[in-house]
């Protein structure tokens, strides 16, 4: 009997950690999870779209699905980062001065932000154009470095990263789906349909 026990585990075993997590109590104060968990879990309840990648042909090969799935050319990508568009060189992006006829905006952003799930971004990705004036589709290239716990760290980051010119049009993009009745909490954002190419760096 007791080889059973060692080769398949106790059955009391298993069900006391469960019972443990049942009985915690409503007000106890949450368990903290590490940013990356944090920052998946809010992402998708915001609608955002993630794909994880190992290496940078991963991400391309992601690119070329994600272009296939929706139907998309690559003609039809704005990207206004010049190292950006180095990174994807297979697909021959064309260098573009601004999103006007493009219905996908690929990007990179500052920092990933786990408390809210958002997508911390600068006029070092987007220039001086507003949110609703880029296109609704939108394909961030991020790496796990820029994960952070919330936009008060991602702020001193922009500041100490940029010390003689720091960037102007700083937002969060939290909403990757378009409702259809908007809340007073969403009024005035702009909802996006975002994919998120995340690329395993540390």
């Amino acid at each position: 009997m007791s080889l059973f026990k060692k080769l398949f585990g106790s059955k009391q075993r298993k069900e006391t950690p469960e019972k443990g997590a049942e009985e915690r109590g409503k007000f106890m104060p949450e368990l903290k999870l590490p940013t990356d968990e944090k920052f998946t879990i809010n992402f998708k309840k915001n609608g955002g779209k993630f794909l994880y990648c190992d290496s940078l042909e991963e991400v391309h090969d992601c690119f070329r699905n994600i272009l296939a799935e929706n139907q998309w050319n690559t003609d039809q990508v704005c990207c206004l980062d010049v190292n950006l568009g180095s990174k994807f060189k297979p697909f021959h992006l064309e260098k573009r001065s601004n999103c006007r006829g493009a219905n996908l905006f690929l990007s990179t952003c500052e920092n990933l932000v786990a408390d809210n799930g958002s997508i911390l971004i600068s006029s070092n990705q987007i220039g001086e154009s507003k949110l609703n004036d880029l296109p609704d589709n939108f394909i961030v290239f991020a790496t796990t470095s820029q994960l952070i716990d919330n936009i008060g760290e991602g702020l001193r980051g922009i500041k100490s990263k940029n010390k003689n010119q720091i960037p102007t049009n700083i937002t969060t993009i939290k909403h990757f789906n378009h409702k259809e009745e908007k809340d007073f909490l969403t009024y005035g954002s702009s909802a996006k349909n975002l994919y998120l190419l995340l690329l395993e760096d540390l």
